[in-house]
C-alpha cells in the first residue's frame, strides 16, 4: 500500500465516522507516524508503506474515527510559537486563545508578578514566562492531573513557573499581582451534551461554566480587586455572546470601563480591566 492509498482508504473510514476534516487528520497522522513534516508525506505519495508502518497507521485512524481529538493521538499542540504536551488531563490549546496570550504579553510588564488562573495545560503561563523572563509567573488549578501535566510543559520550554494547586485565588491568599489572566471553563452546564464529540473527550472540570456559564467570572470579578496591585490589568477569555454580562460583573466590581478584543472573525473574545491606580482611585 502506497502513502496515497493509505491516505485515501484513511479518508473515507474518517468521512463515514463524521470525523471533521477527515483528509487533513489523516495527513497529520500518518506524518505523526513517519515522524515527517506532512508536506514531505504528501510528496511521497508513490512510496510504500510497510506492513508494520500501516498497522501504526490504520490504529490511529480508528482512534480518530472514535472521535478522541486529533491532539490527544498526536500528543502535542502548537501554541503561540510553543510546543505543548496534550492529553485528556486539560482543555487542549486553541488558537481563539492565543488572543489573550497575545493581550497578556502586552499589557504585562517585564518585570513584576503575574497569575494565570485555570491554568489547565499551563499554556499562558509558559508563554508569558517565555516572552517575558523577567516576570514572575505564578499559576494555579484546582486539578492536580492538569497541574502534573502543565509541569511537564513548563519542563518542555525551559520556563521557571510557580505552580499552585487549589480553587481560583485560594493558593495566593494575601498575594497581589500585576497581570491577571484566565481563561475560565465558560460553557453553560445546559449545553454540554450538545458540544462537538471531540469537545466531549476534554476534562468537563475545564468546560462547566454552571447554569449560564458565568460562574467563575462572577467568583474571579468578586476576587480580583484584592489580588490586583493598583493599575493592575485583569484579562479573561470569554464566550462570543458573554461580553455584556462579564462587563456588567467587572463594572459591579469596581473595574471603569473594561475592554472587549475581537478575535479575527470579529467575534468578542477577550475582556481587559484594570484595577484605577492609587491617584485615580484617591479621586473616585
Amino acid at each position: 500500500m502506497t502513502i496515497r492509498e493509505a491516505l485515501k482508504s484513511a479518508e473515507a473510514q474518517l468521512i463515514s465516522s463524521a470525523v471533521p476534516d477527515a483528509r487533513l487528520d489523516a495527513e497529520y497522522l500518518l506524518a505523526g507516524v513517519l515522524d515527517a513534516p506532512r508536506l514531505m508525506v504528501l510528496a511521497s505519495g508513490e512510496t510504500p508503506l510497510t506492513d508494520a508502518t500501516a498497522g501504526r497507521f490504520f490504529a490511529l485512524v480508528r482512534r480518530r474515527a472514535s472521535r478522541e481529538p486529533l491532539q490527544y493521538i498526536l500528543g502535542t499542540q502548537p501554541f503561540m510559537g510553543c510546543t505543548f504536551m496534550v492529553d485528556d488531563r486539560a482543555l487542549i490549546p486553541r488558537q481563539d486563545t492565543e488572543i489573550l496570550g497575545e493581550q497578556a504579553v502586552l499589557r504585562a510588564p517585564e518585570t513584576g508578578r503575574a497569575l494565570d488562573l485555570c491554568t489547565g495545560s499551563g499554556a499562558l503561563a509558559v508563554v508569558l514566562s517565555r516572552a517575558l523572563p523577567g516576570l514572575h509567573v505564578t499559576a494555579s488549578d484546582i486539578s492536580p492531573a492538569a497541574l502534573a501535566l502543565a509541569r511537564q510543559n513548563a519542563l518542555l520550554n525551559g520556563v521557571s513557573v510557580d505552580f499552585r494547586e487549589g480553587d481560583l485565588f485560594a493558593p495566593v491568599s494575601g498575594e497581589t499581582f500585576d497581570l491577571i489572566v484566565s481563561n475560565p471553563p465558560y460553557i453553560p452546564s445546559g449545553d454540554l451534551s450538545s458540544l462537538q464529540e471531540e469537545v466531549k473527550r476534554e476534562p468537563r472540570l475545564a468546560l462547566d461554566g454552571g447554569p449560564d456559564g458565568l460562574s467563575f467570572y462572577r467568583q474571579i470579578a468578586a476576587q480580583a480587586p484584592h489580588h490586583l496591585a493598583p493599575g493592575g490589568f485583569l484579562l479573561m477569555e470569554i464566550g462570543c455572546d458573554q461580553a455584556p454580562a462579564v462587563t456588567a460583573l467587572l463594572m459591579d466590581a469596581g473595574f471603569p470601563a473594561p475592554e472587549v478584543i475581537r478575535d479575527l472573525a470579529g467575534r468578542d473574545r477577550v475582556i481587559a480591566a484594570q484595577k484605577p491606580s492609587a491617584q485615580e482611585a484617591c479621586h473616585v
